[in-house]
């Protein structure tokens, strides 16, 4: 209108917009950096809230990852422990089914793998007993896992409430089952399983002096694992079938993929992979059945497959980082020099992961200034 000013529409002093590709070496740079700048923080937190020396600090969280050859079999073998669940799980997140009931399908896994230890021995032949546990473990988490998955398919339930929901099941019926094999009434651990014959015990590989001889067969399996979950993933007809159907269902129907079939049969792997990791734990590790056996893996591996962008073979790393700062993090909290707590401890673990994650954002997208009267940004 006529004596009005026109108000002047200024562009904004910034705006994200999203990166195309980027070269494997400046992401590599961005993810370094971010772990910099976590160090740097934690350290300045550390020495304003605390005053201790943060170098004391950091010094310990290594000394607890691999301070010495035990430590750090024991590392990569938790490491392998939450890559394998990681592995199951990105199977079903490659397709966009959010599977978070790796703990229910893991726990299910044991419970078919402990049933076999104590019922089986001197029945079959330990070869035989090897071949059932794997076969029942395979197919409980793989049961599990179907449930949620057909009514997926064909009823279009949300899948993340309902396996989460399964989890609470599997864990009330191996608290059930604990109780009902242990040998005291109203203890609910049964002990360790087959003590003195090892029946259905992983075998050790090396000799006596060798400290890694009951990692290392564990350790192996779940790389074996790997290898398979990325071929399948990357090479095979499933594969394909997997990635279209994540991108789009109507794009997969359209091409002639059966859709219902690929999301039951994608499940059902993903959830046998995830009782796999039972019958490790059970016959590999802790040789018994507890309720807390799968030690909150089904949920970190979640971040685990996230962060690695669902690619198998950077799982391993992300796994190798999370467990190295999971055991750094206890080494602090019980250092008497440090006289640090579990909560700070966790404190630092978590910013720590924050960072790594955060720096994502400057992986997929930039920042783009204003442009200035002349040309200069």
């Amino acid at each position: 209108m006529t004596g009005e000013k026109t108000k002047k529409i200024r562009d904004p002093l910034f705006h994200i917009i999203k990166r195309g590709s980027i070269v494997w070496w400046k992401s590599a740079l961005i993810r370094v950096s971010a772990v910099l700048i976590a160090l740097i923080v934690v350290a300045i937190i550390t020495l304003l809230i605390t005053g201790q020396n943060p170098f004391e600090m950091y010094k310990a969280m290594v000394d607890g990852a691999i301070g010495n050859e035990l430590r750090i079999w024991n590392l990569l073998q938790d490491t392998a422990l939450l890559l394998v669940v990681g592995l199951a799980l990105t199977l079903s997140f490659k397709m966009r089914f959010w599977n978070i009931g790796g703990q229910g399908q893991i726990i299910m896994g044991a419970v078919a793998a402990t049933a076999c230890m104590k019922f089986l021995p001197g029945k079959v032949p330990d070869f035989a007993l090897y071949l059932i546990m794997i076969a029942s473990a395979l197919i409980a988490g793989g049961l599990w896992a179907l449930i949620p998955g057909i009514f997926k398919a064909f009823l279009n339930t949300n899948e993340t409430l309902f396996t989460l929901m399964m989890n609470y099941i599997a864990l009330n019926f191996a608290a059930f089952l604990t109780f009902r094999w242990s040998k005291n009434s109203g203890n609910n651990v049964i002990g360790i399983i087959n003590r003195k014959s090892h029946a259905g015990w992983f075998p050790e590989i090396g000799g006596s002096g060798f400290v890694g001889r009951n990692f290392l067969l564990n350790i192996l399996i779940v790389f074996v694992i790997m290898l398979i979950v990325f071929v399948y993933l990357k090479y095979s007809k499933h594969g394909y079938e997997i990635s279209v159907v994540g991108e789009s269902e109507k794009t997969a129907r359209y091409i002639g993929i059966n859709v219902k079939k690929v999301i039951i049969r994608t499940v059902v792997i993903s959830g046998a992979i995830c009782g796999l990791a039972g019958l490790i734990l059970v016959s590999g590790v802790h040789h018994t059945l507890t309720t807390d056996i799968e030690g909150g893996r089904g949920f970190t591996a979640i971040i685990v497959s996230w962060m690695a962008h669902f690619n198998p073979l950077y799982m391993a790393l992300t796994s190798f980082l999370i467990v190295f700062l999971e055991k750094g993090a206890i080494q602090v909290a019980s250092s008497p020099a440090l006289n640090l707590d579990d909560n700070f401890a966790n404190i630092v673990t978590g910013i720590i992961i924050l960072f790594i994650i955060g720096c994502e954002f400057f992986i997929n997208y930039k920042i783009v200034f204003r442009k200035r009267k002349g040309g200069v940004s």
